[in-house]
């Protein structure tokens, strides 16, 4: 979307960077497959210690995949640090398969709260599988507060 949308490409860099700094997103094996205005796109390839003991991927995973994506989701609107402030998830299916994909978007891009939807799917030979959905809360930063958040007192 940078092509239509100018100013977004620095938000755009400064996410992806942020993004790339977060440890837990390597430890996942997560990645950032889609980014524009507005809209997030996260996705894991399947991994037995994402697993549960039923060898579905781990809710735990799905979860993970909802808060990063719908909060990176809400940054993307107007360049603002975000946090999530709370989400609900309903587990719609198991989620078997190759990849889980999460598809977030914002639904009221907020100045101090945002709300993001967010669908995960799991792809079974080659075909998306509709897995879980939710409904995200955002908290939208100042550079203040998240000067605060990066550096406690």
């Amino acid at each position: 979307m940078t092509e239509t949308d100018p100013d977004f490409a620095p938000i755009a860099t400064r996410i992806r960077n942020n993004v790339g700094r977060q440890g837990f997103m390597g430890h996942v094996g997560a990645e950032l497959a889609e980014l524009s205005r507005g809209a997030c796109t996260l996705a894991v390839d399947r991994r037995p210690e994402l697993l549960q003991q039923h060898g579905l991927f781990h809710g735990g995973v799905t979860a993970f995949l909802v808060d990063n994506a719908t909060t990176i989701a809400a940054a993307t609107s107007r360049g603002q640090p975000a946090l999530t402030a709370e989400f609900k998830l309903n587990l719609l299916s198991p989620a078997s398969g190759d990849r889980l994909i999460c598809r977030a978007r914002v639904i009221k891009p907020g100045r101090q709260v945002a709300v993001v939807a967010a669908d995960v799917f799991c792809v079974i030979d080659g075909k998306e599988k509709h897995t879980a959905t939710a409904l995200a809360s955002i908290a939208m930063l100042d550079e203040e507060a998240a000067a605060r958040i990066q550096s406690p007192a």
